[in-house]
């Protein structure tokens, strides 16, 4: 198994990640700072995993935000 140090978000799913910025920042937070549908609308995250998982660059937005909410 490799490891990256050097990788923030090594090790961090995609769930978890939702679930931090949720609780954190809350949906209405999310869909103004990442302009994605899922944020705005049907706002489960069951929907935002299917979503994100098939558009990398949803994702990207929302691991960049993330990692702006972590530090």
């Amino acid at each position: 198994m490799e490891t990256q140090p050097n990788n923030p978000l090594h090790g961090v799913t995609l769930k978890t990640i939702l679930e931090y910025l949720i609780e954190n920042e809350g949906w209405d937070a999310m869909a103004d700072k990442v302009s994605i549908n899922c944020f705005k609308s049907n706002q489960t995250i069951k929907s935002s995993l299917n979503f994100l998982r098939k558009t990398p660059w949803a994702r990207e937005k929302v691991e960049r935000y993330y990692l702006r909410c972590i530090q």
